[in-house]
């Protein structure tokens, strides 16, 4: 029980074994609740507009000479 709680993980998960460069064999949780993830990716500055992500997709669909 102790090393499940230390792993973070919870009777019925997968976990995945695989071996270290330095010969240590490594236990870790494979499934990863999404809500944990939450902050991870960061992006520089404020949020784009909905009118801007429009934009952007219509200049992509424009194809590359598009200005």
């Amino acid at each position: 029980m102790a090393i499940r709680k230390l792993l973070g993980i919870q009777p019925g998960d997968r976990v995945v074994f695989y071996r270290a460069e330095d010969g240590r064999v490594v236990v870790k949780p494979e499934n990863v609740d999404i809500r944990r993830l939450r902050g991870v990716l960061k992006h520089p500055g404020a949020p784009v507009t909905l009118e801007e992500m429009d934009e952007a997709i219509a200049r992509g669909a424009a194809g590359p000479s598009a200005p």
